[in-house]
This record gives structure tokens, sequence and C-alpha cells, in this order.
């Protein structure tokens, strides 16, 4: 059986299509694994493409064997829907049964980060990305990735005004920051808005950290893998968009701190899952500890030249050991 060596890029194809989409025919070379409009696809209809049934959205275009023909797109892009004002605030809860972890199987990571259209992606997310430095970069310091939603705050009821945006935060979160402040400099990763951190008394505040810059969701792109032999497609966040703009960072002095696994898709190693904080109102959530844990861990690794030496799946049993010792 064929393998998938990691050092091995998988080239793409180009095929001829014409389509018909708002009035206007199409005349493209589409790469085989591209996708050309900013429909997103729930909300696709082609006409004309194949016989029958519509193959599947995780099926590559270079398999479907239509070069040369002609079909319609129907569907209204990303961003012009009609919307609801007063649900513009709402998100969607985040369901992490749904979680995909590559950290155990290096193999399937290595097809995601050779695989020709994710490089392409990161090379076009490099270059519309600009990033606005809240705080000047510090000599010498770690790079913190840190994810928001679910990870550090109650998402759900921060967006919806139930709760204060104080008493959606994660218990500890200041103090955490303010721990690992003097080791790492810190970006807040994939916000969908930036003024929120200011509610949250993260940015604009006396506390003894800063937040060097944040990252939205527009360099976040889609992958395709596999959960329990099935085809499953979900975002990821590539730390090598961050790396390109600021090459003092690399894997050797990166940590991506998240609350889903699959984020890690094309960073397995400078990934650390830390578990989803919902329900932000109740005893149990007030009582989380993770934050305090994740401090000492972080202060403790800050030291070490290279941390690709390190496995952050097993954070906690290596505070364990701290403890122990």
């Amino acid at each position: 059986m064929a393998t998938v060596l990691e050092d091995e890029i998988i080239p793409e194809t180009k095929i001829p299509l014409t389509f018909k989409w708002s009035g206007r025919e199409y005349k493209v070379d589409l790469l085989g694994s591209d996708s050309l409009t900013k429909v997103p696809p729930e909300r696709q209809k082609i006409l004309g493409l194949v016989k029958g049934k519509l193959p599947p959205d995780q099926e590559k275009i270079a398999d479907l064997r239509i070069a040369g023909k002609s079909f319609t797109l129907i569907g209204t892009p990303e961003g012009d829907e009609i919307k609801d004002p007063s649900k513009l605030e709402f998100l969607p809860d985040v369901v992490n049964d749904l979680d995909v972890d590559f950290t155990d199987n290096p193999a399937a990571a290595a097809v995601y980060k050779n695989d020709q259209r994710n490089i392409r992606k990161v090379k076009e997310a490099t270059e519309k990305l600009q990033i606005n430095i809240i705080h000047p970069l510090r000599d010498g310091k770690r790079l913190l990735v840190l994810d928001i939603d679910y990870t550090i705050l109650d998402t759900k009821p921060l967006t919806s005004g139930s709760l204060p945006p104080a008493e959606c935060a994660r218990p500890g979160l200041h103090e955490f920051l303010e721990a690992i402040y003097p080791y790492y400099d810190i970006c807040i990763c994939w916000i969908w808005l930036e003024a929120k951190l200011v509610e949250l008394g993260m940015v604009g505040s006396t506390r003894n950290y800063q937040i060097s810059f944040v990252l939205d969701k527009t360099c976040m792109f889609t992958v395709f893998t596999e959960r329990d032999g099935q085809p499953y497609a979900h975002h990821v966040k590539a730390l090598q968009i961050i790396w390109n703009h600021f090459p003092q960072f690399s894997a050797k002095n990166t940590i991506h701190v998240d609350d889903l696994s699959r984020n890690f898709a094309l960073n397995p190693n400078e990934g650390l899952k830390i578990h989803a904080f919902k329900n932000a109102h109740t005893e149990q959530a007030q009582a989380d500890r993770e934050l305090q844990k994740l401090a000492r861990y972080m202060v403790h690794i800050a030291t070490i030249e290279d941390f690709r030496t390190l496995r952050h799946k097993v954070w906690k049993h290596e505070l364990r050991r701290l403890t122990q010792s």
C-alpha cells in the first residue's frame, strides 16, 4: 500500500470548466482541489454537472471527470445573505464530540501539512492578513497563541448579553496571563469582535500583561479529514501564517492552547488542548481551575530551548510528576 512521505508534496492539476452564475458565464482552469466562489457548500445548487445524485462535498474536483463540461451554479455568496439583525450577536454552540485528534497520528497530519491546497491556502492567508500590533513584540520571548471561544470564556452568554463580560471569563483568566507574560508574547486568535477583549479587561486595563496582537477568523480555512472512517470537513488554524509574518517564532518556541484538537490539524505537536469552558453561571464552572494548572505548566516549560521536544498532550501528567517530585 502506498504511503505519503512526510516531505512528499502532492501536486495539483488544472481542470477546464465553464459555468454560469448570477447571469454571467465563466471559463476557468480550476485546481483539482479548489473552491472558486464564496458561496458556502450548504447553499450551493449545481445544475447540469453530473447525471443523477450530486457527489458529496468532500469529493475532489479532479476525481469527477468533468473537464470541459458546462453547468450552472445557483447560490448567495457568504456575506450577501439576508440577516436578522436581532440575531447577529449569537454564535452556535461548539460540539466537542465531533473533535479530531492528530497528535498520535503523524502520518495523517503529514498528509494535511503537505497537501498542495493547504500549502496554497496558507500562502494566500499570509498575503491577505493584516496584523494590528497592539503591544510591541519583545526579544527572546516565546509565543502563546490563545483561542478565546470556550477556551478562556463562555462565548454564548457573552455574545447574547445574558451575563456581564466579567462573569463569562474563565476563573483565573487574568492571573493566568499575568503568570505567563514574563515568558511569552500573547496572541489572541480567531476572535469575532476585538472590542470584546476591552469588555473583558484584557486590553486597555492596568493588568500586568499585554496582548501583542489579535487574529480574526478570516485566516482560517477548511480541510477535509476523517472521523470514525467517514469524511469530515472542519476549519483549521495554521500557525505557519503567524510564523510567515514573524520569523522569530516557529515550532521551536510556539504553543497553541485551544479546546478543540481539530484546530491543531496542521500543527498537532504545537497544540495543547484544555477542556471547554461552558455554563459560566453554574457553581461547577466557577470552581474551574484549568487555567491555574496551565499557568504552572507553561511557566515550567518556558526555559526549555526547543518546544518540539515536548508532548503537550500529556501536560497534566507532567504537572502531577512535578507535584510528586
